[in-house]
Protein backbone atom coordinates (compact mmCIF):
# COMPACT_ATOMS: atom_id res chain seq x y z
CA UNK A 1 0.00 0.00 0.00
CA UNK A 2 2.82 2.45 0.76
CA UNK A 3 5.59 0.77 0.05
CA UNK A 4 6.96 1.72 3.41
CA UNK A 5 8.39 -0.84 5.17
CA UNK A 6 7.69 -1.51 9.27
CA UNK A 7 9.07 -4.02 12.02
CA UNK A 8 6.58 -4.07 15.07
CA UNK A 9 8.10 -5.86 17.92
CA UNK A 10 5.52 -6.61 20.59
CA UNK A 11 6.35 -7.77 24.08
CA UNK A 12 4.55 -9.30 27.56
CA UNK A 13 2.85 -5.78 27.68
CA UNK A 14 0.16 -6.11 24.46
CA UNK A 15 -0.97 -9.53 26.14
CA UNK A 16 -1.32 -8.91 29.52
CA UNK A 17 -4.50 -7.00 28.57
CA UNK A 18 -6.00 -9.95 27.39
CA UNK A 19 -5.24 -11.54 30.92
CA UNK A 20 -1.92 -13.32 29.85
CA UNK A 21 0.48 -13.44 32.93
CA UNK A 22 4.10 -11.29 32.21
CA UNK A 23 5.71 -13.87 33.47
CA UNK A 24 8.22 -11.65 35.15
CA UNK A 25 6.74 -10.11 37.98
CA UNK A 26 8.08 -7.53 40.54
CA UNK A 27 9.23 -10.07 42.77
CA UNK A 28 11.63 -11.44 40.41
CA UNK A 29 9.68 -14.77 39.99
CA UNK A 30 7.95 -15.92 37.12
CA UNK A 31 4.67 -17.61 38.35
CA UNK A 32 5.65 -18.62 41.63
CA UNK A 33 8.81 -20.01 40.61
CA UNK A 34 12.75 -18.72 39.99
CA UNK A 35 13.67 -18.53 36.26
CA UNK A 36 16.49 -20.65 36.55
CA UNK A 37 14.12 -23.54 37.44
CA UNK A 38 11.80 -23.40 34.55
CA UNK A 39 14.15 -21.80 31.84
CA UNK A 40 16.93 -23.03 31.37
CA UNK A 41 18.46 -25.90 29.53
CA UNK A 42 19.84 -27.31 33.52
CA UNK A 43 16.22 -26.84 34.99
CA UNK A 44 14.54 -29.14 32.12
CA UNK A 45 17.68 -31.70 32.31
CA UNK A 46 17.59 -31.81 36.09
CA UNK A 47 13.39 -31.36 36.86
CA UNK A 48 11.40 -32.05 34.36
CA UNK A 49 8.44 -33.01 35.74
CA UNK A 50 8.18 -29.15 36.84
CA UNK A 51 9.29 -27.66 33.79
CA UNK A 52 6.74 -29.64 31.76
CA UNK A 53 4.42 -29.02 34.48
CA UNK A 54 4.68 -25.26 34.13
CA UNK A 55 4.64 -24.99 30.35
CA UNK A 56 1.43 -27.49 30.47
CA UNK A 57 -0.33 -25.01 32.78
CA UNK A 58 0.36 -21.83 30.26
CA UNK A 59 -0.42 -24.21 27.19
CA UNK A 60 -4.06 -24.99 29.23
CA UNK A 61 -4.43 -21.29 30.14
CA UNK A 62 -4.28 -19.90 26.53
CA UNK A 63 -7.88 -21.40 25.88
CA UNK A 64 -9.30 -18.75 28.54
CA UNK A 65 -7.73 -15.54 27.17
CA UNK A 66 -8.55 -13.56 23.64
CA UNK A 67 -6.84 -11.10 21.25
CA UNK A 68 -7.80 -7.85 22.32
CA UNK A 69 -7.62 -4.19 20.80
CA UNK A 70 -4.00 -3.98 20.06
CA UNK A 71 -3.90 -7.70 18.51
CA UNK A 72 -7.16 -7.24 16.13
CA UNK A 73 -5.30 -3.31 15.21
CA UNK A 74 -2.17 -5.09 13.84
CA UNK A 75 -3.92 -7.77 12.05
CA UNK A 76 -5.52 -4.51 10.36
CA UNK A 77 -2.46 -3.50 9.50
CA UNK A 78 -0.96 -6.29 8.02
CA UNK A 79 -4.04 -6.23 5.74
CA UNK A 80 -2.80 -2.98 4.76
CA UNK A 81 0.78 -3.43 4.01
CA UNK A 82 1.68 -6.98 3.08
CA UNK A 83 4.75 -8.15 3.27
CA UNK A 84 5.60 -4.62 3.71
CA UNK A 85 4.76 -5.70 7.24
CA UNK A 86 6.64 -8.10 9.66
CA UNK A 87 5.35 -8.52 13.33
CA UNK A 88 8.43 -9.73 15.77
CA UNK A 89 6.89 -11.06 18.95
CA UNK A 90 8.98 -12.28 22.31
CA UNK A 91 5.38 -13.30 23.48
CA UNK A 92 4.90 -17.34 23.66
CA UNK A 93 1.21 -17.28 23.11
CA UNK A 94 -1.04 -17.19 20.24
CA UNK A 95 -2.96 -13.91 19.98
CA UNK A 96 -1.42 -12.40 17.13
CA UNK A 97 -2.57 -15.29 15.15
CA UNK A 98 -5.58 -15.99 16.48
CA UNK A 99 -6.16 -12.03 15.63
CA UNK A 100 -5.79 -12.97 12.34
CA UNK A 101 -2.01 -11.51 11.53
CA UNK A 102 -0.07 -14.33 9.25
CA UNK A 103 3.48 -12.34 8.88
CA UNK A 104 4.80 -12.87 12.70
CA UNK A 105 8.32 -14.35 14.28
CA UNK A 106 7.73 -15.63 17.79
CA UNK A 107 11.41 -15.40 18.39
CA UNK A 108 11.20 -16.76 22.02
CA UNK A 109 9.42 -19.84 20.80
CA UNK A 110 5.44 -20.90 20.88
CA UNK A 111 3.45 -22.61 23.84
CA UNK A 112 1.33 -24.44 20.86
CA UNK A 113 4.52 -25.73 19.63
CA UNK A 114 6.60 -28.89 20.85
CA UNK A 115 10.54 -29.62 20.53
CA UNK A 116 12.28 -32.81 20.39
CA UNK A 117 15.55 -33.30 21.92
CA UNK A 118 16.35 -36.25 19.67
CA UNK A 119 15.50 -34.99 16.05
CA UNK A 120 15.61 -31.34 17.38
CA UNK A 121 12.31 -30.99 14.79
CA UNK A 122 9.24 -28.39 16.10
CA UNK A 123 5.53 -29.53 15.88
CA UNK A 124 2.39 -28.38 16.60
CA UNK A 125 1.53 -29.34 20.10
CA UNK A 126 -2.09 -28.44 22.01
CA UNK A 127 -1.99 -31.18 24.78
CA UNK A 128 0.13 -31.52 27.66
CA UNK A 129 4.19 -33.04 27.53
CA UNK A 130 4.46 -34.29 31.06
CA UNK A 131 2.92 -37.07 30.24
CA UNK A 132 5.57 -37.43 27.78
CA UNK A 133 4.02 -38.52 24.60
CA UNK A 134 5.83 -39.45 21.29
CA UNK A 135 7.50 -36.91 18.87
CA UNK A 136 5.15 -36.88 15.57
CA UNK A 137 8.11 -37.25 13.79
CA UNK A 138 10.61 -39.71 14.95
CA UNK A 139 8.74 -41.37 17.60
CA UNK A 140 11.28 -40.70 21.11
CA UNK A 141 9.51 -39.45 23.81
CA UNK A 142 11.94 -36.75 24.13
CA UNK A 143 9.49 -33.52 23.76
CA UNK A 144 10.13 -30.78 25.51
CA UNK A 145 8.39 -27.41 25.41
CA UNK A 146 9.28 -25.12 22.31
CA UNK A 147 10.79 -22.17 24.27
CA UNK A 148 13.74 -20.46 23.86
CA UNK A 149 15.40 -20.16 27.41
CA UNK A 150 18.03 -18.16 29.03
CA UNK A 151 21.13 -19.57 26.91
CA UNK A 152 19.34 -20.35 23.79
CA UNK A 153 19.87 -18.50 20.90
CA UNK A 154 16.05 -17.02 20.05
CA UNK A 155 14.34 -18.14 16.25
CA UNK A 156 14.95 -16.48 13.06
CA UNK A 157 17.51 -13.87 14.25
CA UNK A 158 18.81 -13.67 10.43
CA UNK A 159 15.64 -12.58 9.50
CA UNK A 160 14.58 -10.58 12.40
CA UNK A 161 18.01 -8.44 11.63
CA UNK A 162 17.16 -8.43 7.99
CA UNK A 163 14.07 -7.03 8.53
CA UNK A 164 15.17 -3.91 10.52
CA UNK A 165 17.96 -3.41 8.10
CA UNK A 166 15.96 -2.57 5.71
CA UNK A 167 13.07 -1.26 7.83
CA UNK A 168 11.42 2.76 7.14
CA UNK A 169 9.48 2.10 10.66
CA UNK A 170 10.47 0.25 13.71
CA UNK A 171 7.54 0.29 16.48
CA UNK A 172 7.96 -1.12 19.90
CA UNK A 173 5.05 -2.53 21.55
CA UNK A 174 4.72 -3.74 25.63
CA UNK A 175 8.13 -4.18 26.16
CA UNK A 176 10.32 -3.79 29.06
CA UNK A 177 13.78 -2.93 26.64
CA UNK A 178 15.47 -5.25 29.55
CA UNK A 179 15.99 -8.49 27.55
CA UNK A 180 18.44 -8.63 24.88
CA UNK A 181 18.78 -9.20 22.03
CA UNK A 182 15.11 -7.79 21.74
CA UNK A 183 16.46 -4.43 23.35
CA UNK A 184 19.09 -4.04 20.82
CA UNK A 185 17.06 -3.91 17.93
CA UNK A 186 16.37 -0.49 18.22
CA UNK A 187 19.30 0.97 17.59
CA UNK A 188 19.34 -1.64 14.30
CA UNK A 189 16.50 0.08 13.20
CA UNK A 190 18.16 3.64 14.06
CA UNK A 191 21.24 2.44 12.17
CA UNK A 192 19.36 1.27 9.19
CA UNK A 193 17.72 5.37 9.36
CA UNK A 194 14.10 4.23 10.33
CA UNK A 195 11.81 6.33 12.94
CA UNK A 196 11.29 4.81 15.87
CA UNK A 197 8.32 4.45 18.28
CA UNK A 198 7.70 3.24 21.68
CA UNK A 199 4.32 2.52 22.88
CA UNK A 200 4.26 1.71 26.16
CA UNK A 201 2.23 1.43 29.46
CA UNK A 202 5.43 2.82 31.45
CA UNK A 203 8.82 4.09 29.87
CA UNK A 204 11.22 1.23 29.34
CA UNK A 205 14.81 1.17 30.10
CA UNK A 206 15.32 1.67 26.35
CA UNK A 207 12.88 4.48 26.13
CA UNK A 208 15.89 7.33 25.82
CA UNK A 209 16.59 5.46 22.21
CA UNK A 210 13.33 6.33 20.43
CA UNK A 211 12.73 9.06 18.44
CA UNK A 212 9.00 9.38 19.89
CA UNK A 213 7.26 7.82 22.99
CA UNK A 214 4.00 7.32 23.69
CA UNK A 215 2.90 5.88 27.14
CA UNK A 216 -0.27 4.46 27.79
CA UNK A 217 -2.68 1.10 27.50
CA UNK A 218 -1.39 -1.20 24.44
CA UNK A 219 -5.31 -1.37 23.89
CA UNK A 220 -5.79 2.27 23.22
CA UNK A 221 -2.63 3.44 21.84
CA UNK A 222 -2.59 0.97 19.01
CA UNK A 223 -5.48 1.27 17.99
CA UNK A 224 -5.04 5.17 17.50
CA UNK A 225 -1.49 4.41 16.19
CA UNK A 226 -2.54 1.72 13.23
CA UNK A 227 -5.97 4.62 11.87
CA UNK A 228 -3.13 7.22 12.37
CA UNK A 229 -0.65 5.27 10.32
CA UNK A 230 -3.58 3.97 7.58
CA UNK A 231 -4.53 7.41 7.05
CA UNK A 232 -1.46 9.24 6.67
CA UNK A 233 -0.70 6.30 3.52
CA UNK A 234 -3.77 7.35 2.05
Amino acid sequence: MTGRKVVVLTGAGISAESGVPTFRDSDGLWEGHRAEDVATPEAFEHQPSVVQGFYDARRAALAHVEPNPAHLALARLEEALGDDLLVVTQNVDDLHERAGSTRVVHMHGELLSALCVGCRRRSRWAGDLSDHPPCPRCGSAELRPDIVWFGEVPYAMDRIIEALHRCDLFVSIGTSGAVYPAAGFVQSAVTAGAHTLELNLLPSEGSHLFEESRLGPAGVLVPAWVSEWLDGAR
